[in-house]
């Protein structure tokens, strides 16, 4: 059993349930728990995020560069993710478990330091653990496999984090649910690590430090793919983190059914994942991953006309479709442009490609947090504390017709990648586990 499982896509599945389900909760409930419930403003709010993008601008590269130069008898990836863990948590737990009695000023430098912690951290787990995919499975038809695996994880971990995070938080507290979340971190993740070998091949001599930046960022495809990305990265984040607010201001709908219309969003998307796995295997790579941005751009409409909690699961079910293919497609794409690095370069890169990748997607965090700024003055929200006087307006932009334009930019950006370069391949080596 235990051969079995060692590099399975099961295994290192696992750790994408491990970092998805707090890290769903933050995206989803953050903006909603300062904003709504603490008082904090949409500006000091959207200042933290900016602020946060300037030290992510140089953390992500940095510690993507560390991780490929890293060489013990572990691994590279591994003594990272093992040493981030405990961090993990306590930052986590930090985010939520905010002191009594702050507001304002004292309030927006909590969440600063505690935003600026998390994040790091998470910058560390995400680096190391993105890395090891094309490192682990190789070929193309496997990393399809395999990614549609993570998928159905990432799935469930959207679920936990979106639909069953506001019933925990009813019940005990932001706090405790950022406890429990924790410790469901620490054991998943541990056992995705107990699993997972990296490679001898992998460990060769790397490139120089500005000589992998140089490679890294003159890669034309590369960075098609993930600006194209950043930009359908960033409605994920819109809706997720507006849900509880279109909720309340649009559906006007009780706190306690909001996970339900959480739960709409994220169940229709388990039984897709073989319909997107199955895309990418006719129509390839790029085809697959273009098409799931087209769908996503025209799933998102029906937001807009949702007036209750059932008009709302209707339109949360189409949503769902479309978020199911942006979900799946990218990863084996993301895996070619590596091996054909790899092949120019004679180095395998995985640690600074996911780093430099993770620093433009992640920039789509500014880019909801502006749009929330800039949509938020135009209709007079403030706060939960002031919402202005047409709230309903504002979130319905927010949750719709913000979204249909990012993706229809992301789908123009992607047009620059050519399909016929980009041929499914199978794995030159056989891989271990199932």
């Amino acid at each position: 059993m235990k051969t079995k499982l060692l590099n399975s896509p099961m295994s290192y599945a696992l750790g994408m349930l491990a970092m998805m389900i707090p890290v769903q909760a933050f995206t989803s409930f953050y903006s909603y728990f300062y904003v709504e419930k603490l008082g904090l403003t949409v500006g000091l709010a959207t200042l933290a995020r900016t602020i946060y993008l300037i030290w992510d601008a140089a953390d992500q590269p940095i510690f993507g560069y560390l991780s490929d130069n890293t060489r013990t008898r572990w691994g590279r990836r591994k003594p990272w993710i093992y040493s981030a863990m405990p961090l993990f948590v306590l930052t986590f737990i930090m985010i939520f478990a905010v002191p009594k009695g702050l507001h304002g000023m004292t309030l927006f430098a909590w969440f600063l330091a505690a935003l600026i912690l998390y994040e790091t951290v998470s910058t560390v787990l995400w680096v190391n653990y993105g890395a090891l995919f094309p490192e682990l499975f190789r070929g193309d038809r496997l990393r399809a496999k395999a990614s549609a695996i993570q998928q159905v994880f990432q799935i469930i971990a959207l679920l936990i984090g979106s639909a069953v995070t506001p019933i925990i938080f009813a019940a005990y507290g932001f706090g405790n649910m950022a406890v429990i979340y924790a410790l469901a971190f620490v054991v998943f993740m541990w056992l995705c690590m107990i699993f997972v070998r990296e490679k001898e091949e992998a460990r060769e001599a790397p490139l120089k430090l500005m000589d992998a930046f140089r490679e890294t960022l003159k890669n034309k495809d590369f960075w098609i793919f993930n600006l194209a990305n950043s930009f359908a990265q960033t409605v994920n984040g819109l809706l997720g983190s507006m849900i509880p607010f279109y909720a309340k201001y649009v559906l006007h709908i009780p706190e306690s059914q909001v996970a339900i219309l959480m739960a709409s969003v994220f169940l229709s998307v388990i039984p897709l994942v073989a319909f997107w796995y199955w895309i990418v295997q006719k129509l390839g790579s790029v085809r697959g991953w273009r098409l799931a941005l087209a769908i996503y751009a025209v799933a998102v409409i029906p937001l807009w006309f949702a007036q209750d909690l059932q008009s709302g699961i209707i339109a949360g079910v189409c949503a769902g479709f479309g978020l199911s293919g942006f979900l799946v497609t990218p990863a084996v794409l993301s895996g070619q442009i590596i091996d054909r690095d790899a092949e120019k370069t004679g180095r395998r890169r995985e640690g600074i490609y996911t780093a430099v990748a993770g620093f433009i997607t992640r920039s789509s965090g500014l880019i909801s947090a502006v749009a929330f700024w800039i949509v938020g003055m135009a209709f007079q929200y403030v706060s939960g504390d002031n919402p202005g006087p047409n709230p309903e307006a504002a979130f319905r932009y927010l949750i719709s017709i913000v979204p249909l334009c990012l993706l229809v930019v992301s789908f123009l950006i992607s047009l620059g990648l050519k399909s016929s370069s980009f041929k499914l391949r199978e794995a030159p080596e056989h891989h271990i586990g199932l």
